[in-house]
């Protein structure tokens, strides 16, 4: 008896994940993660980022298996679309978000710098303006005004930032995120 062919034996698992078949999922993710974490890597560019990709993209094939048809593309070339989808979605969405981070900080910066035509009162008012800035910058911990600093000053993605800083990157973003609340808050104060 002859072994059955890699594209036959991947083509029967995505019949069975398509009927919710957990052990299937398994044994597919077993037999493909490996080259189609190639694939999410080649995507994104960065090992870390591509785990997520995988991740998603298995959950995505969980979702759509019953919408794969072997007489359209062989098991592989399909998946690995769909990782590549996922890996395109994934930069979008960082991308999207560090742009949002960009406006949050212009829209601080923007309240608190004067205008292009300075005059002793816009002057006055910068400067105090200024004063804030600093004093709520200073209520922030430590760790915290420095990765907001650095963020923003120096233009470093999170990835970067936990890296150059040796933390997780869940602990970066989020002290960002927390730092800017504080600071429109602390900003509203003086306002």
């Amino acid at each position: 008896m002859k072994p059955e062919s890699p594209d036959i034996q991947l083509i029967a698992l995505l019949d069975r994940v398509a009927l919710a078949d957990e052990p299937a999922l398994r044994e597919l993710y077993e037999l493909t993660s490996s080259k189609l974490y190639g694939v999410a890597v080649r995507v994104v560019t960065n090992r870390e980022w591509a785990e997520d990709v995988l991740q998603e993209a298995f959950l995505n094939i969980w979702r759509i298996a019953g919408d794969y048809k072997a007489t359209l593309s062989p098991p592989m070339a399909w998946m690995g679309l769909v990782v590549r989808s996922r890996g395109l979605d994934f930069l979008r969405r960082r991308t999207s978000e560090r742009a949002d981070a960009m406006q949050e900080l212009d829209d601080v910066i923007s309240d608190t710098v004067a205008g292009d035509s300075p005059n002793p009162m816009d002057t006055t008012q910068a400067s105090e303006q200024a004063w804030a800035l600093h004093q709520c910058l200073n209520q922030l911990e430590n760790k915290q005004r420095e990765v907001v600093s650095l963020a923003y000053l120096r233009d470093l993605s999170h990835s970067e930032l936990a890296e150059q800083l040796k933390l997780p990157l869940g602990t970066v973003k989020t002290w960002i995120r927390r730092g800017l609340e504080q600071l429109r808050g602390c900003m509203g104060r003086f306002a």
